[in-house]
């Protein structure tokens, strides 16, 4: 057992190894309590250094003959992984803490472990102070993730001079840089044909159905963005690509995706079937200013949506990519809502791209999203990764916000690890998080909670706010709520003051609180729950959030509706 740590970073350390070293001393303090002294003069020595020829984004842990330890990365990110190697297998106290045993080296199987984070709605990412998002960044490299994507979603603004649009702008480039601190790659997600509010009535896409082999409209379709196929439409798009990407270049972005639909896409006969005519001709032109603005960004065709309003568009980019081989695009990004494409699993990937997925995290079986606290579901991912991790190299998944916490690290530890249970990956993030003892109740309260997922508001909400009804919210499978309860009250007792305080359990905890009191308030809106969700709403600094991601509490929607905020 150590009461105090010194952290040697060699006598010219590089911006890197001081990061990584940053990051140690602060989370040693925090969930210790333990005196970080100077290089030497410790009962604990940990040396931090960087070495080539480890394996990318590897890392080597082991015992020096000076007794230190000696955490090796073979690059900035390898160290900061090790870093949380080393955090994870230690066992923290108050004031003290015992190093973990764990010595080897390890390298990631998939070159992208990445993350999406939505920045809208007025959800975590949007609105939360800067510095936590920042914060929240640090975390995530500490369980293996190497990259991370935003979007700069245009429609809402009148333009890239709207100084909303340059505030946006500025709150992106400070998450993006926190990202290339620590070593992780920065990239931006764009739609192939998005545009903003302003955009020229005449050059819009078409956005209806019932014509040129659209069965239903483009979901999500925001009605301003530009139709290639009209003269000048191209163009449009192609300049205001390049204006965005300029104001993102000198970060030395490393990926960018180009979008198909919700939102984006264009139904008219001269673009359709849009997935293979209308945007792969916008993609491969947009590809090109990609190249001009970010060099070393890799392009990322996204398939999100391919055969949901039209068919062919799967087959038609195999054939297409046949014809022609995309030697302009680096991956393709297959997924869908509901679970990976067939196609591919059945024919092969087009072109015989690498391909990235992109599975939903946030939302399925709770609306608000996360609006219950948190929606863990290990089960679920380890079914969908067992279908593809032969055939991914990797992926982002996408995030509304930190109630799906443990989702990130179960596919950060994925792409580390594609052999490794989610229920192992649970129990490590449960004893690193809260304490050790606690790991069982949580692993299965966990699974109590992905078994009791769905969670909504009941009827229509206005007349439920303003004439209450027994029952605002619905919860179809509370049947386990008490016995979760209860594994988390007892895990709760027995965690340190600093875990028991922490977001990551109060996300967790008040799900379980909010189940049970719930199932027994038969869905009725008691005083718990209007306390409960207040504090889902400070934790998600969700007070001005949609609908979409709001803390569901009376009050917080009524002001949604008051305010005009639709249910979608």
């Amino acid at each position: 057992m150590a009461g105090s740590v010194s952290i040697d970073c060699g006598a010219k350390p590089s911006c890197a190894v001081r990061k990584a070293a940053e990051i140690l001393r602060r989370v040693l303090l925090e969930r210790c309590g333990v005196k970080v002294a100077p290089a030497g003069r410790a009962d604990c020595r940990v040396a931090l250094s960087l070495k080539a020829g480890i394996g990318t984004e590897g890392f080597a842990i082991s015992d020096g003959q000076d007794g230190a330890v000696h955490i090796v990365g073979s690059d900035a990110l390898g160290l900061v992984h090790g870093v949380g190697k080393f955090l994870r297998d230690c066992r923290c106290g108050a004031g003290s803490f015992v190093p973990g045993s764990w010595r080897g080296t390890s390298i990631p199987a998939k070159p992208v472990r990445g993350m999406y984070f939505a920045s809208h709605f007025h959800n975590f990412y949007h609105d939360a102070p800067v510095e936590k998002v920042e914060r929240y960044v640090e975390e995530l490299a500490l369980w293996g993730c190497n990259a991370l994507s935003l979007w700069f979603d245009m429609h809402h603004f009148t333009g890239i001079d709207d100084p909303a649009a340059q505030a946006m702008i500025r709150r992106l480039r400070a998450v993006l840089q926190a990202a290339g601190r620590v070593g992780i790659r920065p990239g931006l997600t764009t739609l192939a044909n998005e545009a903003y509010s302003t955009s020229p009535q005449h050059l819009r896409a078409d956005w209806t159905a019932g014509h040129d082999g659209y069965t239903s409209p483009p979901g999500g379709h925001y009605h301003v963005e530009i139709c290639p196929s009209k003269p000048g439409g191209l163009e449009l798009i192609v300049k205001l690509r390049r204006e965005m990407l300029e104001a993102f270049s000198d970060l030395d972005i490393q990926y960018v995706w180009i979008w198909p639909y919700d939102q984006g896409g264009c139904t008219c006969a001269r673009c359709a079937p849009w997935g293979v005519n209308g945007f792969l001709r916008t993609a491969k032109a947009e590809a090109e200013v990609i190249r001009q603005c970010c060099p070393s960004a890799r392009t990322i065709l996204s398939t999100w949506y391919f055969d949901r309003f039209t068919s062919g568009e799967w087959e038609g980019l195999a054939k297409a990519f046949e014809r022609e081989k995309p030697h302009w695009a680096n991956y393709l990004m297959a997924d869908d809502f509901g679970g990976f494409p067939a196609y591919p699993l059945q024919h092969g990937v087009p072109g015989g791209l690498p391909v990235v997925n992109f599975p939903e995290i946030s939302m399925e079986s709770m609306f608000p999203w996360g609006g219950f606290g948190a929606n863990p579901r290990p089960s679920h991912w380890q079914a969908q990764w067992d279908k593809t991790r032969h055939l991914v190299a990797g992926g982002f998944p996408y995030s509304e916000g930190i109630y799906e916490d443990i989702n990130k690290v179960i596919f950060f530890q994925f792409g580390w690890n594609p052999q490794r249970s989610a229920a192992d990956i649970v129990r490590e993030y449960a004893a690193y998080e809260f304490a050790p003892e606690v790991a069982g109740d949580v692993a299965r309260a966990v699974e109590l909670m992905e078994q009791g997922l769905s969670h909504g508001i009941r009827g229509k909400l206005p007349e439920t706010l303003y004439q209450p009804q027994p029952d605002i919210y619905q919860l179809d499978k509370t049947d386990k709520a008490r016995e979760c309860f209860e594994l988390m009250q007892a895990a709760d007792a027995g965690l340190s003051a600093r875990a028991r305080q922490s977001w990551r359990w109060r996300v967790l905890w008040l799900r379980a609180a909010l189940d049970a009191e719930l199932r027994q308030s038969a869905g009725k809106a008691t005083r718990k729950t209007e306390q409960y969700f207040d504090e889902l709403k400070a934790i998600y600094h969700a007070d001005a959030a949609e609908f979409q991601v709001a803390a569901p509490g009376v009050e917080s929607l009524k002001r949604i509706f008051a305010e005009g905020i639709k249910q979608t």
